[in-house]
């Protein structure tokens, strides 16, 4: 059994300042190639940030990159790599390590590396909101080492309007705390807290909408 608490802002906050600043080193890096938005997600957004006070795993954020390319004159993989080199040319600066390359996201994490923990981290997806109200975002595939652009799964509309309808019908509450049981049972190091969340919001929607 895992040992996550919610984070006091007093512990986040100012990690997540020093993102805003590193993030605005990136986009001033690479300017000259195309500018992009920004804007928090996931834990950040919803006031769910978790840590173990006392293990290896830190709190993490989420963060999805908008490029302003109309004209397509990057593909997703020159997207992903103008991104990939601004993180780490700036990175540094902030103590984060260099920017890990996966399926959905690229991760930046500050290390303590004496007691073999990540103290905190963030995500990075790269994603583009459609005129008909649904996103891509650029996915690696890793066994074909390439880049493509896919539509989100229709879960992710539905979480967003679930989410919307637990909050105005007073249920937050039990999400919190039943977001934070799921997290200290889980076992799969690899599950990732979105998809914990996603199961969260759709057990407490089950539960009183049907």
């Amino acid at each position: 059994m895992n040992n996550f608490v919610y984070a006091p802002r007093s512990l986040w906050l100012p990690e997540k300042k020093n993102l805003v600043e590193l993030i605005g080193c990136v986009q001033d890096e690479i300017r000259d190639q195309f500018t992009f938005n920004f804007d928090f997600v996931g834990s950040a957004d919803r006031g769910l940030i978790t840590y173990e006070p006392n293990g290896n795993r830190g709190f993490d954020f989420d963060v999805n990159i908008h490029p302003n390319d109309p004209d397509e004159n990057y593909g997703p993989d020159e997207l992903r790599n103008i991104i990939k080199r601004g993180l780490d040319s700036s990175s540094r600066y902030f103590q984060y390590d260099h920017a890990e390359d996966s399926k959905r996201v690229l991760t930046i994490k500050v290390k303590d590396t004496e007691n073999s923990r990540v103290l905190h981290s963030c995500d990075f997806a790269i994603v583009y909101d459609c005129n008909d109200g649904r996103q891509q975002f650029v996915y690696f595939n890793k066994k074909q080492g390439t880049y493509e652009w896919q539509y989100q799964p229709k879960g992710f509309y539905h979480l967003k309007k679930r989410t919307e309808w637990i909050k105005q019908n007073g249920y937050w509450n039990e999400v919190r705390d039943l977001y934070l049981h799921k997290k200290n049972m889980n076992e799969d190091l690899n599950k990732k807290s979105r998809s914990i969340f996603a199961e969260t919001i759709n057990e407490v929607y089950h539960r009183h909408a049907n």
